[in-house]
């Protein structure tokens, strides 16, 4: 039977404790004098079953893409248990950026494998004499060593994949215009806050999907474009009567893929040397667009003018058509990817025929007077109202509409005068459009 008088006094315990702890802060000692820690370090990581993935903030001077991307991916990724996190939002960014803090685990899910992450920072000595130091930051992904093809050839280029999208998501679309002053870029960004959307367009829906659809596959055909050897970019003509949305129709894109806008204008171009430089100061997923390229006044009816003005060994101070076929698909057009070329213009007849072929433009695009459809889609965007809701004052309109050509931006005019009744403005657009049709009559 246990009795409590067979066992030690309390004071023996405290004795055997103490010099347990000695022991053990002796050998520790001799451990550490004897034996490198970076040695003992090694040996447990030799029997370790995890991996681990470093991944620098920088490679020397080079900024690092999946550093950047897993910060942005993992600000998404955080728990109830994550006790600090970073915000930031930059002037022009619609909304705000969270990213992880240091030393914060953040564990990730993936196919079955778990992934435990960890942004870590490290202070380096730039210079003894004075003191000056830089801070090294780098994120260290854990796993099971079994599951290092799936991070290394699935996961990690999920992450990228990701992040790109969330920071798509947030970004605000930037127009950027001509500025000689602005520097050696010469580009000058302002947001652009134009509210078009595929939606909003007044436009034939056929036309509509088939452009949305093109524009869907151009973004996810980067493999293609490499593999048979062709510069990842598309050239898209808008021709039409003015007012028919060629310019909404390029902030509708904008808005729908998240890239900038480049107006390029060429009068303010002092010649194909210029052109060149503006092209390389332009970035990946972008849209660059010249308009009324019909009405520019560099001269790309005719090819005989430009031979003429070679032979006379005139400067390179104006725009030449090759100097523009060269923007649109010679070796310049390759010094970047994801980039969409538009030209608009009223009168497509007066293109030279070279710059419309297949391959400079691979996508026209007629911008027609204001169809029923059309009318529909503003009718919903301005008043608000449907078809069925007023049948027979849409009827009217539908049969003016096969009548007269009015564009869409005549019929948006309309719809926003004088009244918020829906039947008036409705009766006043049905009395202008048979004003239209009496002047055509006459």
């Amino acid at each position: 039977m246990f009795s409590y008088d067979s066992l030690p006094p309390p004071k023996s315990f405290l004795t055997a404790a103490a010099s347990f702890t000695a022991s053990a802060l002796l050998f520790r000692t001799i451990a550490s004098d004897l034996i490198p820690t970076e040695y003992i370090k090694s040996l447990f990581k030799r029997f370790s079953t995890q991996l681990t993935v470093v991944i620098e903030e920088s490679d020397g001077l080079t900024p690092n893409q999946l550093f950047e991307a897993a910060n942005i991916y993992l600000g998404t990724k955080l728990s109830p248990s994550t006790h600090r996190i970073k915000a930031n939002k930059a002037e022009k960014d619609d909304e705000l950026t969270v990213t992880v803090d240091r030393n914060q685990p953040i564990i990730d899910v993936f196919q079955n494998v778990k992934c435990t992450w960890v942004l870590h920072t490290e202070v380096i000595e730039v210079d003894h004499n004075s003191n000056s130091r830089s801070e090294l930051k780098f994120f260290e992904l854990d796993f099971h060593k079994k599951h290092k093809e799936t991070v290394l050839k699935n996961y990690l280029p999920y992450v990228l994949k990701k992040a790109t999208e969330i920071k798509d998501a947030k970004k605000a679309v930037k127009l950027h215009t001509v500025d000689y002053y602005s520097g050696t870029d010469y580009w000058s960004p302002v947001v652009l806050n134009h509210p078009a959307t595929f939606e909003s367009m007044a436009m034939d829906l056929d036309k509509k999907v088939e452009l949305m659809e093109d524009l869907d596959m151009f973004v996810r055909r980067k493999e293609y474009y490499r593999r048979v050897g062709r510069a990842w970019k598309r050239g898209y003509l808008f021709f039409g009567p003015p007012g028919t949305g060629k310019s909404s129709l390029i902030a509708a894109m904008a808005n729908y893929l998240k890239f900038d806008v480049y107006d390029l204008d060429l009068k303010e171009v002092r010649g194909n040397s210029d052109l060149r430089k503006m092209l390389v100061g332009t970035k990946n997923r972008s849209i660059i667009v010249i308009e009324d390229i019909d009405a520019c006044g560099v001269g790309l009816q005719s090819r005989e003018t430009e031979n003429d003005a070679s032979n006379s060994n005139e400067e390179d101070d104006k725009i030449s058509l090759s100097g523009l076929l060269n923007f649109v698909d010679g070796l310049w057009s390759s010094c970047g990817d994801e980039r969409i070329i538009v030209f608009t213009t009223n009168h497509k007849e007066r293109l030279d025929a070279a710059l419309l072929r297949p391959g400079r433009m691979d996508v026209e695009v007629e911008m027609s007077y204001c169809s029923y459809g059309g009318f529909k889609v503003l009718a919903s965007t301005y008043l608000q109202v449907k078809e069925e809701e007023k049948m027979e004052l849409f009827g009217e309109i539908e049969e003016l509409l096969k009548k007269v050509e009015v564009t869409p931006a005549e019929i948006a005019g309309e719809l926003m005068k004088k009244s918020d009744d829906v039947e008036i403005v409705l009766g006043n657009l049905i009395r202008w459009l048979q004003l239209k049709e009496a002047e055509d009559k006459d």
